[in-house]
């Protein structure tokens, strides 16, 4: 696990990999950090051998995806109760993994119901027909959460339908990299508990205006939906002006007031 308190994943409190590996599915894909962290460890008899390798134009992943057996159990092992990113290096919903690998990591966390676990894939089909089949997961508690990434009209329209058929009572979405203005249906709105919103960061990083966040704060406002801020990137802009700020603008502090808003579903 990696203790993300003191910076790093802001809407987390550890991350947990019992998954190594992934690979690109969309845009959203394109400037992904634990690829190019993977590769950095991809050497041999390093914990990314195989699953990742640098190129003359970046880290990538190679399209393996390894359950990794002595992390599968760090959930119980925990006392404390914490929330935890459940694969960060990874995605659990990819397409390689047998229904039997997905639950496993999942009968961890129903072992272990003191934590709070946020999933997050890109692959919502794939989520929604593993649910829609499986005779092993019964309805999600609360303290389980489903959540898809979403970084463009596009990939709204594809994926948040086959969320709001998921079985979770707690259901989220990250809205980062934010690649555009996204609207929000009020009748996806309904369905959802959570949105995570923020741009880029990196040295590629894509512009970011936070207008788009603050049209996404205004949906959430109107829904009754708890919003969280995470940043402005490495390209932020406002009106297609670029803003003048130091690092990834993750500064609660230095915001303008209406951007200042990290909640959390109430009673999650």
């Amino acid at each position: 696990m990696a203790d993300q308190r003191g910076g790093g994943i802001s809407w987390t409190e550890e991350t947990w990999n019992p998954l190594r590996g992934c690979s690109r599915i969309s845009e959203g894909c394109k400037n992904c950090y634990a690829e190019a962290v993977a590769a950095r460890f991809s050497g041999k008899g390093q914990p990314y051998e195989g699953l990742a390798k640098t190129t003359k134009d970046g880290g990538r992943w190679t399209g393996k995806v390894s359950l990794v057996e002595d992390k599968l159990d760090q959930p119980l092992r925990w006392k404390r109760a914490r929330r935890l990113f459940v694969n960060s290096m990874s995605d659990l919903f990819h397409e390689t993994l047998s229904d039997e690998t997905i639950t496993k990591i999942f009968k961890v966390m129903l072992a272990a119901p003191h934590h709070t676990y946020q999933t997050l894939t890109k692959r919502a089909d794939r989520m929604h027909e593993y649910f829609r089949i499986s005779r092993h997961i019964p309805t999600l508690p609360k303290n389980i959460w489903l959540g898809i990434s979403v970084e463009n009209q596009k990939a709204a329209e594809e994926r948040i339908p086959f969320l709001l058929k998921s079985p979770a009572l707690t259901r989220w979405l990250s809205i980062e990299p934010m690649l555009g203005p996204i609207v929000l249906k009020p009748e996806w709105l309904m369905g959802v508990d959570w949105v995570v919103v923020g741009g880029e960061s990196g040295p590629d990083s894509r512009p970011f205006d936070i207008n788009w966040a603050r049209a996404i704060i205004a949906q959430c406002k109107t829904a009754g939906v708890a919003v969280f801020f995470k940043q402005y990137g490495s390209a932020a802009m406002e009106a297609g002006v670029p803003l003048e700020y130091k690092g990834k603008g993750s500064e609660p502090e230095a915001w303008p007031k209406d951007l200042q808003i990290r909640n959390y579903p109430e009673g999650r």
